[in-house]
Protein backbone atom coordinates (compact mmCIF):
# COMPACT_ATOMS: atom_id res chain seq x y z
CA UNK A 1 0.00 0.00 0.00
CA UNK A 2 1.59 3.05 -0.85
CA UNK A 3 2.01 5.90 1.78
CA UNK A 4 -1.47 8.13 1.94
CA UNK A 5 -0.74 11.54 1.50
CA UNK A 6 -1.62 12.62 4.54
CA UNK A 7 1.60 11.58 6.19
CA UNK A 8 4.72 10.60 4.97
CA UNK A 9 7.69 7.80 5.60
CA UNK A 10 11.73 8.80 5.90
CA UNK A 11 14.23 7.87 8.63
CA UNK A 12 14.39 8.49 11.60
CA UNK A 13 16.80 11.27 12.75
CA UNK A 14 18.18 12.03 16.52
CA UNK A 15 15.70 14.94 16.63
CA UNK A 16 12.94 12.19 16.91
CA UNK A 17 14.48 10.63 19.77
CA UNK A 18 12.07 11.74 22.54
CA UNK A 19 8.83 10.85 20.29
CA UNK A 20 10.29 7.02 20.02
CA UNK A 21 10.65 6.84 23.67
CA UNK A 22 7.09 8.04 24.17
CA UNK A 23 6.09 5.63 21.46
CA UNK A 24 8.13 2.41 23.19
CA UNK A 25 6.26 3.34 26.10
CA UNK A 26 2.59 3.55 24.83
CA UNK A 27 3.55 0.71 22.44
CA UNK A 28 4.66 -1.79 24.71
CA UNK A 29 4.41 -3.10 28.02
CA UNK A 30 7.78 -5.28 28.13
CA UNK A 31 10.60 -5.41 25.97
CA UNK A 32 11.10 -1.64 24.97
CA UNK A 33 14.24 -0.17 23.53
CA UNK A 34 15.46 2.47 25.76
CA UNK A 35 16.71 6.25 24.42
CA UNK A 36 19.93 4.50 24.18
CA UNK A 37 19.37 1.98 22.37
CA UNK A 38 17.25 3.78 19.98
CA UNK A 39 19.60 6.50 19.51
CA UNK A 40 22.67 3.58 19.19
CA UNK A 41 20.34 2.74 15.87
CA UNK A 42 19.60 5.81 14.57
CA UNK A 43 23.14 5.67 12.36
CA UNK A 44 24.09 1.76 12.47
CA UNK A 45 24.90 0.53 9.40
CA UNK A 46 23.54 -3.13 10.85
CA UNK A 47 19.77 -1.31 11.46
CA UNK A 48 17.41 0.67 9.74
CA UNK A 49 14.95 2.77 12.36
CA UNK A 50 11.96 3.88 10.01
CA UNK A 51 8.80 6.20 10.80
CA UNK A 52 5.62 7.41 9.98
CA UNK A 53 4.53 11.57 10.62
CA UNK A 54 2.36 13.40 9.91
CA UNK A 55 2.07 17.67 10.61
CA UNK A 56 1.38 17.07 14.62
CA UNK A 57 4.26 14.44 14.69
CA UNK A 58 5.20 10.62 15.29
CA UNK A 59 2.54 8.16 14.14
CA UNK A 60 4.73 4.96 14.07
CA UNK A 61 8.10 3.32 13.85
CA UNK A 62 9.27 0.18 12.25
CA UNK A 63 13.05 -1.34 13.86
CA UNK A 64 14.88 -3.24 11.11
CA UNK A 65 17.93 -5.42 12.22
CA UNK A 66 20.63 -6.47 9.42
CA UNK A 67 23.40 -9.20 10.21
CA UNK A 68 26.61 -9.88 8.46
CA UNK A 69 26.26 -12.16 5.53
CA UNK A 70 22.85 -13.46 6.54
CA UNK A 71 19.86 -13.12 3.67
CA UNK A 72 17.39 -12.23 5.87
CA UNK A 73 16.90 -9.33 8.10
CA UNK A 74 14.67 -9.10 10.93
CA UNK A 75 11.87 -6.38 11.74
CA UNK A 76 12.49 -6.20 15.51
CA UNK A 77 9.81 -4.07 16.19
CA UNK A 78 6.62 -2.02 14.74
CA UNK A 79 4.41 0.78 16.17
CA UNK A 80 1.64 2.63 15.29
CA UNK A 81 0.68 5.09 17.97
CA UNK A 82 -3.05 4.72 19.05
CA UNK A 83 -4.18 7.90 17.91
CA UNK A 84 -3.25 6.28 14.56
CA UNK A 85 -4.70 3.10 14.06
CA UNK A 86 -6.57 2.75 10.86
CA UNK A 87 -5.17 4.67 8.88
CA UNK A 88 -2.99 2.33 7.52
CA UNK A 89 0.73 3.43 9.27
CA UNK A 90 1.66 -0.24 10.02
CA UNK A 91 1.34 -1.70 6.15
CA UNK A 92 2.92 1.68 5.04
CA UNK A 93 5.94 0.85 7.79
CA UNK A 94 5.64 -2.86 7.01
CA UNK A 95 6.26 -1.99 2.89
CA UNK A 96 8.95 0.47 3.89
CA UNK A 97 10.63 -2.12 5.72
CA UNK A 98 10.46 -4.71 3.04
CA UNK A 99 11.60 -2.21 0.66
CA UNK A 100 14.54 -1.22 2.66
CA UNK A 101 15.48 -5.29 3.40
CA UNK A 102 14.76 -5.62 -0.30
CA UNK A 103 17.76 -2.54 -1.34
CA UNK A 104 20.06 -4.34 0.78
CA UNK A 105 20.02 -7.41 -0.91
CA UNK A 106 18.14 -9.56 1.78
CA UNK A 107 15.94 -12.24 0.06
CA UNK A 108 13.56 -12.34 3.01
CA UNK A 109 12.47 -10.82 6.19
CA UNK A 110 11.62 -11.97 9.16
CA UNK A 111 9.86 -11.44 12.83
CA UNK A 112 7.99 -12.73 15.94
CA UNK A 113 4.71 -11.32 17.33
CA UNK A 114 3.06 -11.94 20.38
CA UNK A 115 0.51 -14.82 19.92
CA UNK A 116 -2.22 -12.79 21.54
CA UNK A 117 -1.52 -9.79 19.29
CA UNK A 118 -4.39 -10.69 16.83
CA UNK A 119 -4.14 -7.53 14.75
CA UNK A 120 -0.83 -7.60 14.16
CA UNK A 121 -0.83 -11.57 13.35
CA UNK A 122 -3.59 -10.16 10.78
CA UNK A 123 -1.87 -7.49 9.22
CA UNK A 124 1.27 -10.03 8.39
CA UNK A 125 -0.81 -12.95 6.97
CA UNK A 126 -2.41 -10.34 4.75
CA UNK A 127 1.13 -9.38 3.71
CA UNK A 128 2.04 -12.83 2.37
CA UNK A 129 3.85 -13.61 5.69
CA UNK A 130 4.16 -17.50 6.33
CA UNK A 131 4.02 -18.61 10.17
CA UNK A 132 7.56 -20.71 10.45
CA UNK A 133 7.64 -21.37 14.05
CA UNK A 134 5.84 -21.33 18.06
CA UNK A 135 8.22 -19.64 20.80
CA UNK A 136 6.62 -20.56 23.86
CA UNK A 137 7.54 -18.40 26.44
CA UNK A 138 9.46 -15.69 24.31
CA UNK A 139 8.70 -12.55 25.93
CA UNK A 140 9.65 -11.21 29.17
CA UNK A 141 6.40 -11.41 30.52
CA UNK A 142 5.64 -14.92 29.56
CA UNK A 143 3.90 -14.42 26.54
CA UNK A 144 4.51 -17.16 23.44
CA UNK A 145 5.30 -15.70 20.01
CA UNK A 146 5.21 -17.19 16.69
CA UNK A 147 8.06 -16.80 14.06
CA UNK A 148 7.23 -15.09 10.63
CA UNK A 149 9.13 -15.13 7.18
CA UNK A 150 8.51 -13.33 4.02
CA UNK A 151 10.15 -14.15 0.75
CA UNK A 152 11.02 -10.79 -0.69
CA UNK A 153 11.86 -12.09 -4.00
CA UNK A 154 8.16 -13.31 -4.87
CA UNK A 155 6.87 -11.73 -7.92
CA UNK A 156 10.50 -10.25 -8.67
CA UNK A 157 12.91 -11.84 -12.02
Amino acid sequence: MPPSPDFRLRRAETADLDALVALETASFDYDRMSARQLRRHLDSRSAALLIAEDAQGLLGSALVFYRARSPFARLYSLATAAAARGRGIGGALLAAAESHARERGCRGLRLEVRQDNAAAVQLYETRGYRRTAALADYYDDGAAAWRYEKDLRDGLP
